[in-house]
């Protein structure tokens, strides 16, 4: 059926459907209303805790000790602004990509916005094109891969009587089709739950402070009432003294600060690598990259500029030598084909239609040729040399342009043969075309870089991997020798063994992609690929981290974590130089935040096993998270470390503050037992706990602030003096005296024993000893 022949609806009758609602405008959301977003952020253990706790202080008047709500209410706000960015970011990533689409209306060929779209429209739909709703082919032929929808790779023929579901995309072949679902009825919003849905967060990161929640939270409940009990009846304090001491205990076990450290390096994250035209879609994806050691890479349009251009055509036939460019001028004109190599053959061999065509199949990636039937010539096929003629009848001359890195199609007839979807037989090869991509700039640069930082490289494509093996080693990829023909290997087994063995990868199914990332997955490695394919879409699934090209297909882009705007891998080493500083920068600093989760844990035993008080209040408690932990952390976690990640995070934090909260509570119990055989007061003997206190973290400070450089000289400087100029600033509301007078003798004695205790632990190696045998990454 001709374009003419289709006459579509009248804007009439446009009209009529869209008053009766048969457009495709439904807008189905299936994530999270802003009720349950704030429901979710604000009604947890975590919070129900804090604000329990917040609620206890309030009712007894302890107004000033309450500030550290604060922390809370900004958590939640960041909290909820992220969930509500990336709720309208998932629904603007719709399986169905909002484009344009061509409909014939009134016998005319007009471009019109999917959502536009009304039931019995006709759709002119072409390979590379997503079906925008449910149709049903009315003329042509096309291959449709479903694996958006399904799962399944396979590529499924169809034509007239058949139909399309929106989510698919047309890989080859050009077809009319009759819309028949549109909107809510379409089959596509039927797996809105899956694909809309924004998905978990997999962070380590965040994880570990979720595990260090969960066990605070189940210890929290009992110790408060055995601490506000034993102060209320064994120590005969008043209700309002009991509820401060206990909540001291309480809150200084939560993590409060370390949440919201992380959502700002992770947000930092995303700004700078938008200002280096990486667009972030899933902020924790960031932190993922961190982690990767193993990288797989597409060739077309990764590795090489995706520019293809012919270089050379070689006559194999005498009789049809000079027919060459009138043959390819026919197929081209024919052809609906319009991937990167049809358009180099395009812009090579003009168009014609001195031979009649009476039949067509479409090129298809996983056959890896197409062809038509010419009644006066027999069935012309164009494809992979190894697919249209037994491997002893290919021409010499084809090893030695594979060698050169060229990709080389074959040209071939089948005189006398039927054409059909059974693999050739009896093809006459007449010509061979070599096809050159250029090799991107600074790619052996960035290979050579992600190589020496511990990243293995694989390049799995569909292109015969002689050719990709030298176009790699153009790329100055390691191990480019080291490659393998996957159509050969029909087993699972076999495949799943080749991805340890094999650094190349040619003739690559959809399907062998993703066996391929889920096997390296298996072994316990972290995979990120890049891709810019429909046959892309299972493996970039399947990856730890999926990264995409701008200039791909809409189906890579909507499901990838990381989309490259100016489809250049190069830019690569920048994501993983981000990632690196994030979880770096948040590992240095997390040893000062969990030194008061540790003492805090520890005196809180201690206290109700002894029935003495807490030493400390949450106001001045609140000062440390401020002013120590805060402050400098902050600013630190600007910093670029560049560092490969070989440790995990929640061990390597605690074994780093584990020393310095051991001092706190050997403190503690130090100066306890002085005040009970020196002369001195109340209030100076919590004085002098709360300045050894704040010394033991300003030394963790400084430790994270070691090798120095005229940042952190500054941030430890400022850091030490301001929290003591501020706790005599304050010394009223910190309930302190304004110096430790009499006491400071002590307090410089016992800094004094905590620096060179820190010092022996530190020449012993311990540290380094735990975090071997603890904290390395597995």
């Amino acid at each position: 059926m001709e374009n003419k022949e289709i006459k579509g609806l009248t804007q009439k009758e446009v009209n009529q459907k869209i008053a009766y609602g048969q457009q495709n405008d439904y807008q189905e959301d299936a994530s999270k209303s802003t009720k349950q977003i704030f429901s979710d952020n604000i009604l947890t253990l975590f919070n129900f805790l804090n604000f329990g706790i917040g609620v206890c202080l309030l009712f007894v008047g302890a107004y000033s000790n309450m500030a550290y709500l604060a922390i809370i209410v900004v958590n939640i706000v960041i909290g909820i602004y992220q969930e509500v960015h990336a709720r309208n970011l998932v629904r603007k990533l719709s399986i169905v990509s909002q484009s344009e689409v061509r409909v014939i209306r009134d016998g005319k060929e007009q471009s019109i916005a999917t959502k536009e779209l009304v039931l019995d429209d006709i759709v002119k739909i072409g390979a590379g094109e997503q079906i925008p709703s449910d149709l049903q082919v009315i003329s042509g032929r096309a291959e449709a891969n479903e694996a958006l929808l399904t799962g399944e790779s396979d590529l499924i023929v169809k034509t007239a009587g058949d139909e399309l579901l929106s989510g698919s995309f047309l890989t080859s072949g050009l077809v009319f089709a009759k819309t028949i679902r549109v909107g809510a009825d379409n089959y596509a919003v039927q797996l809105t739950s899956e694909a809309k849905t924004h998905k978990a967060i997999h962070s380590e990161l965040v994880d570990s402070i979720r595990k260090v929640s969960k066990f605070t939270s189940f210890v929290i409940i009992p110790l408060g009432i055995i601490l506000f009990l034993e102060a209320l009846f064994i120590r005969d304090a008043s209700i309002k003294v009991s509820v401060i001491a206990s909540a001291a205990a309480l809150l200084g076990m939560l993590p409060k600060g370390l949440v919201l450290l992380i959502s700002i390096a992770l947000t930092t994250g995303v700004t700078k690598l938008a200002k280096k035209r990486i667009l972030v879609q899933d902020m924790y994806s960031i932190e993922t990259l961190a982690h990767v050691d193993t990288l797989c890479l597409d060739k077309t349009g990764t590795i090489t500029e995706g520019k293809m251009s012919i270089q050379h055509v070689e006559a194999l036939h005498s009789e049809y030598e000079k027919a060459i460019p009138e043959i390819m001028g026919t197929y081209l004109a024919e052809s609906s084909d319009n991937n990167l190599t049809m358009q180099a053959l395009r812009e090579y061999f003009d168009l014609s239609n001195r031979y009649n065509v009476t039949k067509k199949l479409a090129f298809s990636s996983d056959r890896k040729w197409g062809a038509m039937e010419f009644p006066e010539l027999g069935v012309i096929y164009i494809g992979a040399p190894e697919r249209l003629v037994e491997t002893k009848r290919l021409p010499e001359s084809l090893r030695a342009a594979q060698a050169k890195g060229y990709r080389v199609l074959m040209l071939g007839v089948a005189a006398g043969q039927p054409l059909t979807e059974e693999a050739p037989q009896g093809v006459e090869p007449i010509a061979l075309f070599e096809i050159d991509d250029p090799i991107r700039k600074n790619a052996e640069e960035t290979l050579t870089y992600l190589h020496a930082e511990g990243v293995d490289l694989k390049v799995i494509s569909g292109d015969n991997p002689f050719t990709v093996s030298n176009i790699a080693r153009r790329a100055g990829l390691p191990n480019y020798d080291a490659y393998i023909d996957l159509s050969t290997v029909t087993q699972e087994e076999d495949v799943r063994k080749s991805a340890h063995q094999y650094t190349v990868f040619g003739r690559v199914s959809p399907q062998q992609k993703k066996i391929l990332v889920n096997e390296l997955r298996k072994s316990g490695r972290t995979v990120a690929m890049t891709g810019d394919g429909v046959n892309d879409v299972l493996a970039l699934r399947e990856a730890d981290c999926s990264i995409a090209m701008a200039e791909g297909d809409g189906a890579t882009r909507q499901i990838a974590n990381l989309v490259l705007l100016d489809s250049d891998f190069t830019t690569l080493p920048e994501v993983l130089f981000e990632g690196r500083r994030v979880v770096n920068n948040v590992t240095k600093v997390s040893g000062v935040f969990f030194i008061k989760t540790i003492y805090s844990f520890v005196l809180s035993i201690l206290c109700a096993i002894t029935a003495i008080g807490f030493p400390f209040i949450p106001i001045q408690i609140t000062l440390i998270d401020l002013a120590i932990e805060g402050y400098p952390s902050f600013f630190l976690s600007f910093e670029q470390d560049k560092r490969k990640i070989t440790y995990r995070y929640l061990p390597t934090a605690l074994i780093n503050a584990l020393p310095n909260a051991l001092l706190v509570v050997l403190n503690i119990a130090v100066v306890y037992m002085l005040g009970k055989v020196l002369p001195f007061t109340f209030l100076q003997t919590t004085t002098l706990m709360y300045y050894l206190l704040i010394g033991i973290s300003c030394m963790a400070v400084i430790k994270a602030c070691y090798p120095f450089n005229s940042l952190r000289i500054f941030l430890a400087i400022t850091t030490v003096i301001g929290i003591y100029v501020a706790a005599m600033l304050f010394y009223h509301l910190l309930e302190v005296n304004l110096g430790l007078g009499t006491a400071w003798p002590y307090f410089i004695g016992i800094m004094f024993m905590n620096i060179l205790l820190r010092l022996l632990y530190w020449k012993a190696n311990i540290q380094d000893y735990l975090l071997d045998k603890f904290a390395t990454a597995r």
